[in-house]
């Protein structure tokens, strides 16, 4: 019982820490004269994506590394189906041309990179694992991405951002809240990883079906609470950006860091997870090109809702 008080704890934690993270790095941003789309699909993006690398961290230093993995992926998939699922049923989402024509290709591309270098066995005879040197490789791409975004957002002059966000805090309190994130994520991250630990052995099942299903949907709520604050203040453009900004960083600089603390094994029965997340994406790319609309209505909430319950299906069938 103890343990999932713990994981409750750790969650609230890393929900807090991720609130004043996001509210504080905006603040940072807006001092530092950083345009919208900046602070959008990176400050805001890499806030909501710290309980994801922080559990990460903590899952490579204690060498839990199908549990570092299941994370992303499953944290990826619920950004994709559960989130933008659930705020296209509410409300259909459009979005500008760009995030669809750069921003979703990019998480395609990240996707497939994943795929091809945690598959060594497919060119050589060495070992499945995401190494150090592919850890570097995917942070040069993240960097790749960085210098992209800053780029297109020179063009760039919309308001981006949920408006209870565009307010300047002061310097002093911008900092409290940026030292109290910090720290809330820190012990969120650490409680989150030992209590999932205890648990996935003391109920037999494995580090990635409790990463992928428990753990990915708790590290995805911060983009959850920041998806809706943007939907209900009518920044729809915003709610897709944080999802696609998210999953990018989630893939090259979370996992790109934690191969660098230590190379993550890969079991080539979680192909199938992967595969099913590059069809997520691609059909999120699908549905925003259809018509050149460039939106997401209710019909395509039900499919997207319907492949997680399908992928939560399978993932308890698997085991």
């Amino acid at each position: 019982m103890l343990e999932y008080i713990l994981l409750l704890a750790g969650f609230f934690l890393l929900i807090k820490g991720a609130s004043y993270l996001v509210e504080s790095a905006s603040s940072i941003g807006k001092y530092l004269k950083l345009k919208p789309l900046i602070i959008g699909l990176t400050v805001l993006a890499f806030s909501t994506s710290l309980p994801e690398f922080m559990i990460n961290t903590f899952s490579s230093i204690a060498g839990s590394s199908e549990m570092g993995l299941g994370n992303i992926i499953g944290s990826n998939i619920a950004n994709i189906l559960i989130i933008l699922g659930i705020c296209s049923f509410f409300l259909v989402l459009k979005v500008r041309y760009v995030v669809v024509k750069r921003g979703i290709p990019f998480t395609l591309f990240s996707v497939f990179l994943l795929l091809v270098l945690v598959n060594d066995s497919l060119f050589s005879d060495g070992p499945n694992i995401l190494s150090r040197t592919d850890g570097i490789v995917f942070l040069i791409f993240f960097l790749i991405f960085i210098g992209y975004i800053y780029m297109i957002s020179k063009k760039d002059k919309d308001k981006f951002l949920p408006e209870k966000l565009k307010e300047k805090r002061s310097k002093r309190d911008t900092i409290l809240m940026l030292i109290g994130g910090m720290i809330a994520i820190f012990l969120g991250g650490k409680l989150v990883v030992d209590a999932a630990t205890t648990i996935a052995s003391n109920l037999g099942l494995s580090e990635f079906l409790i990463s992928a299903t428990l753990l990915a949907v708790g590290t995805s709520l911060p983009e959850l609470v920041v998806s809706l604050v943007a939907l209900f203040k009518k920044k729809l453009d915003f709610v897709v950006g944080n999802i696609i900004g998210s999953n990018i960083f989630n893939t090259f600089l979370v996992l790109g860091t934690s191969s660098l603390i230590r190379p993550i094994p890969f079991n080539p029965i979680y192909n199938f997870d992967l595969i099913f997340l590059f069809a997520a994406t691609t059909i999120l790319l699908t549905f925003m090109y259809a018509g050149k609309k460039h939106k997401l209505e209710k019909w395509n909430a039900y499919i997207l809702i319907g492949m997680y319950l399908f992928y939560m299906t399978f993932l308890f069938a698997r085991g």
